[in-house]
């Protein structure tokens, strides 16, 4: 059926790579997140990662995934690893962490 994977809701864990931490990477993924309608959060992590977690409509959490691998990130990504399952809830907004 046409448009039924257009409203299905999802939840994305990216984990993100580089030189991630202290440029205002977790603030850049929160605005886009935010324009894109989305919750969840923007965590540092060891070894220069940063966690992004996001739950909302699948295709505006495939925009925030193609977003952090663009290049126009703050920064430098070398890498970006995803999962993707089903949303759990429970989220409001969306926190830098």
């Amino acid at each position: 059926m046409p448009g039924v994977t257009d409203s299905q809701q999802a939840r994305l864990t990216a984990w993100v790579h580089g030189r991630v931490q202290g440029v205002g990477f977790r603030w850049w993924t929160r605005s886009r997140a935010l324009e894109l309608g989305l919750v969840g959060s923007a965590t540092n992590r060891p070894a220069n990662r940063v966690e992004v977690v996001a739950e909302g409509p699948r295709e505006a959490c495939e925009k925030l995934l193609t977003a952090l691998r663009s290049g126009e990130t703050p920064g430098h990504v070398d890498h970006v690893a995803e999962q993707w399952s089903e949303p759990k809830g429970g989220l409001t907004g969306f926190m830098e962490r």
